[in-house]
């Protein structure tokens, strides 16, 4: 079979990444793959995007990046996932990913109106989304580990809104048949999740944020981990 495409888009903080791994480790563990059933593109480091049909559904991962910063690698990365998806390439985009589908598509990308949210959140499944193939494996409400200050303030055309929550109203979307965007980090662990209020506290504090509150509210996210291994099961089958 052909490999699943991870196409990285940033690197986590050093501390983490030395404790952890990076995003595409996470990402693998995530889907339950070997190392031999994906390949890993680092596009921000210049990296050439395939030309060809070589593999058989693409993963964007999260970014320390911003969609909004238009730098040449995501700029050339939305023009070529505009491409994958009019073919019917099984995509995900996780926070980034998720946030750079929809730049790709004709939505629109700003800083989020609200300002951060970061650490585990409650979000729920909207009624479109309790009968999609990848969300509908979900509980109507979940528990899921966030970071991210912008967001997708506009939808792209005919693009459905799967899940939410009283902050972020696009927490998962799916535009056509087979491409997914989740603003949440369902590769991400407990532990990984405290690594990043730990690497922000500074900023955080400076925002007024409760850096004690938000690490005693982070606890593992079962059923958001299960999103990497269903998309890896529907790209298996064909879907």
């Amino acid at each position: 079979m052909k490999p699943i495409l991870i196409i990285k888009a940033g690197t986590t903080f050093e501390a983490t990444a030395r404790a952890f791994g990076d995003f595409e480790d996470w990402t693998i563990r995530g889907m339950g793959l070997s190392k031999d059933a994906v390949r890993v593109l680092a596009v921000f480091r210049n990296e050439s995007l395939p030309t060809d049909d070589s593999f058989c559904g693409v993963v964007v991962t999260g970014s320390h990046a911003m969609v909004t910063d238009r730098e040449p690698w995501s700029e050339e990365l939305a023009g070529w996932i505009r491409g994958i998806i009019e073919r019917g390439t099984p995509f995900l985009g996780l926070c980034y990913g998720h946030q750079l589908l929809a730049y790709a598509m004709g939505g629109h990308v700003g800083n989020h109106p609200r300002g951060r949210e970061i650490g585990t959140v409650r979000i729920e499944i909207e009624d479109k989304g309790a009968g999609d193939e990848l969300i509908s494996i979900l509980p109507r409400e979940f528990l899921g580990h966030v970071t991210h200050t912008q967001t997708v303030l506009r939808l792209p055309p005919g693009a459905l809104i799967l899940a939410s929550n009283a902050f972020e109203p696009h927490h998962a979307i799916r535009v056509g048949e087979c491409a997914w965007g989740v603003q949440f980090h369902p590769e991400f662990e407990a532990a990984i999740m405290r690594s990043y209020i730990n690497e922000q506290s500074l900023g955080l504090k400076a925002e007024g944020l409760d850096i004690s509150s938000l690490r005693s509210g982070v606890v593992e996210t079962p059923h958001a981990a299960k999103i990497l291994q269903r998309f890896a099961s529907l790209v298996k089958a064909g879907k």
